[in-house]
This record gives structure tokens, sequence and C-alpha cells, in this order.
């Protein structure tokens, strides 16, 4: 559905029967303008809360002596996507698409609340919640190319695929483009058009990249190499989780009516449940098939169950979402050690949790239309998956490399070694911890 259109068309709805969409519940017009903004605003915030989630599980998940490199990042990169949105993405989502393939509507975007009655929601309130979103795929492609990305053509890449990669595949679906009008392609809150697409980014990275230094041995050996502070990281996939709560629940884009109300809780219990399921399913199957719980697995359990109930969260019943989660949890479980036997080196997990599962998700949307006449199909959901694949692999991989072969995308072996905080920031996240001397690998 398009994410732009919707309140506003309940909000037209209102005043072209004269309010006789709210008038059941007693509720006007600038009543319902009131709650749908506030929606926008609020689930905005906690949207926005995820930056902090991904920063915190990152800085976890990563060395110490990597640990401030992830904090600049993650800051920085929101701060981008900010820009980058207001500058052109907004104008691209969101703009004239009479091709299908991408809109327009010039550069800096603009407020207009001159019609606000009509529109059901704040111009600026819309804006907002759209860029939140944007910040949130750039995050993902944060943590898979930690430890040896240099920060400037890693803020480069951000800048691309904050200011146009994301904005054009969003505008196919939520800008009415050619997957919303040809293949009835559906993604709720975006299993595909978010957490896809930054797990399409960051395995391009991870291949330009290449893996970390003594990650992989020569003879096959995979290297496990011990992040800071677990206590960080689960702290984070808390954050996320309450994220999510906005992420999903402000993704039905309006509140101003008691059917609104009942979806947005709705989806606040699938989502809850999903994400619990997720991570109950990683820990049996860890302790069933491995003898030992990995921390870290069960942790992008719950982000799995997330990313997969996130494309379809209010059509679901509870046992439905628990399934969704379930199945999250296990495609966890097998593709983190499927990547590694591929050598691609993801160092949070975020393209299982976020590219395996954000297709998983999408592709399970019919199963809750099952019976619906014009619902979404697998074959439209297939399309939308396979355009969302090549557009966004095919560009990442393509600007990767270019940044490669101009200004370099990796840290030499003496600053990955000793750590990027030296290289890219001159300071340390624990500087009470670090030894004067760092030892290079293999000494």
């Amino acid at each position: 559905m398009k994410k732009i259109y919707l309140a506003g068309a309940m909000g037209a709805l209102a005043l072209t029967t004269g309010g006789a969409a709210f008038a059941q519940e007693g509720v006007s017009a600038e009543t319902a303008f009131v709650f749908n903004t506030l929606l926008f605003m609020i689930m905005g915030m906690v949207v926005m809360f995820m930056a902090a989630g991904f920063c915190m599980l990152e800085a976890g998940m990563v060395r110490s002596k990597n640990a401030a490199t992830i904090c600049l990042k993650n800051i920085t990169l929101y701060s981008i996507a900010t820009v980058m949105v207001w500058v052109v993405g907004y104008g691209i989502i969101y703009g004239d698409n009479p091709t299908g393939f991408f809109g327009w509507a010039g550069f800096f975007w603009g407020p207009d609340d001159s019609a606000a009655l009509d529109t059901g929601y704040s111009s600026h309130s819309d804006w907002f919640f759209q860029m939140v979103f944007v910040a949130t795929a750039a995050s993902i492609v944060s943590g898979t190319v930690a430890e040896r990305i240099r920060i400037m053509p890693f803020f480069l890449f951000t800048v691309a695929l904050t200011g146009f990669i994301y904005p054009v595949q969003a505008s196919w679906e939520w800008g009415g483009g050619f997957l919303d009008s040809n293949y009835a392609f559906s993604d709720f809150a975006g299993s595909t058009l978010v957490h896809a697409t930054g797990g399409w980014a960051a395995l391009a990275g991870a291949i330009a990249l290449g893996p970390r230094r003594g990650k992989y041995g020569p003879n096959g050996e995979i290297n496990k190499f011990a992040g800071s502070s677990l206590p960080l990281a689960t702290l984070g996939v808390f954050i996320l989780w309450l994220g999510w709560f906005g992420f999903n629940g402000g993704s039905q884009l309006a509140l101003g009516s008691q059917g609104d109300a009942i979806a947005v809780s709705q989806i606040f219990v699938n989502t809850n449940m999903a994400a619990a399921t997720g991570v109950i399913t990683v820990v049996l199957l860890c302790i069933l098939l491995k003898g030992k719980v990995d921390v870290g697995m069960a942790l992008n359990g719950a982000i799995g169950g997330l990313v997969v109930i996130t494309a379809e969260p209010l059509a679901p019943t509870i046992p439905m979402a628990a399934l969704w989660g379930v199945i999250g949890g296990v495609a966890i479980f097998f593709v983190t050690p499927l990547l590694e036997a591929m050598r691609i080196d993801d160092v949070v997990g975020a393209i299982p949790a976020h590219l395996a599962c954000g297709i998983i998700g999408t592709m399970v949307v019919p199963f809750s239309y099952l019976g619906v006449e014009d619902g979404p199909t697998f074959l439209g959901q297939a399309v939308g998956v396979g355009s969302n694949a090549i557009f966004v692999f095919g560009t990442s991989i393509v600007l990767w490399y270019l940044l490669r072969f101009t200004i370099g995308i990796r840290a030499g072996a003496k600053e990955e070694d000793e750590g990027l905080d030296a290289s890219e920031t001159g300071g340390s996240a624990y500087p009470d911890f670090v030894p004067k001397e760092v030892p290079a690998l293999g000494e």
C-alpha cells in the first residue's frame, strides 16, 4: 500500500461524506487529523530510537578497539539520512511517477498544510516518519561492514543509499509505482523495502570489502571474534524490539477511529509475538543441535522474527504471527553458518536477520489473505522481491567497487590490527582498558 496516501484517503473520505467515516464514533475530521498526526510523531520518535538500538547492538558486537568508530558511524549516518531525505529522497519516493519507476517532486522537500484536513495529517509529521525509515535501512549496513571499513567511503555510500537507492525502490510501492499499480505487491512496513534493501546493500559491501583479517584461515578455519560487550548488544536488541512497535504500529498510518486504534493494538501484539518466538526458536535449536546457546544468534532471533512480521503485522492471527517468528528464528540459525561457509564476514549477523528474513516475510504475506479476493499474490510478491534485489544489490555492488578502486574503502592491515578507533577517531571507547601497545594479529 502507499504509505503516504492511506491516512490522507481516510481524511478525505471523512470530508466528502460529511464526516461519515468518523461520525459513527462521534469523531470529527479535525479530531482524526490530530490523532493521525500524533501517531506519526510519536511512532516516528520511537523508530528514531532504533538508531540508538543499532548503535548499541553494533558497539557490543565489535571488538572494543572499534567501538568508538561504530558510535561515530551511527550518529553520522542518521544525520546524513535526515539531510538526504530532505534534499532529494522524499521527492523521489512520493513525487509524480508517470513511468512507475521513478518519482520526482524536485529538490528540497517543503511542507504543505494548505489542505491539512483533506490530507488527514500534518505534512511535517509524515516527512519525519518516512525519514526515520530511511535511516533504519542505512543502520543495517553499518554493522555488517564494521571493523575494516574506513568511515569516509562508508559515509559516501550512505549518501547514495539514503538519497537515491532507497527512495527509488520505495517509490515503486509506497509512491504508487509499478509494484503497487501492476502487481498488487504488499509490504506493510518494509520487510523488503527497508530491511532487505539494507541487507542487499550490506551484502554487496561485505563482498567488496572482504572478511576481517584472521577471520578465515587458509585451511577453512572459521575464527570467532568476541565482541566488546554482550550486555550492551542485548540492550541494543531490546531497544530495537521497542522501536519496532513504532515501525509496524505507525505504518497503520492512522489513529483517528476506533478501527485504527484496534488495528494498531493488534499490530503491537503480533509484532511482540513474532520477536518472542524468534528468540525461543533459536535458543531451542542451539540447545538441541549445538549443546550450547549462541547468545549473539539468540539476539538476532528476536530481530529475525521482527523482520518477518514487518511485511504484514496486521492481518495474521496471533498463532500465525508466532509461526512467522519461528520461521525467522530458523532462518537465523541456518543462514548464519551458511554465510560463514561462503566466507562472507558479517560482523553482527545483519544479512541473515534483515535480508533473509526480509525476503521470507514478504513472501509469506499471501498466506494471511487466502480466500480474499484481489489480495496479494505469490507472483506479485516475488516480482517485488526480485526487483528490489536486482536494483539494490546491483547498484550497491557497482558503487562499492567504484569507491574501492578510487578512494579505497578498506583500512590498512596495521590500522585494522590496532583498531579503527585509533586511525579514524583518534580515541577509544574504553581508554582505561586498552593496552598502550596492541600487538599485530598473529604476533
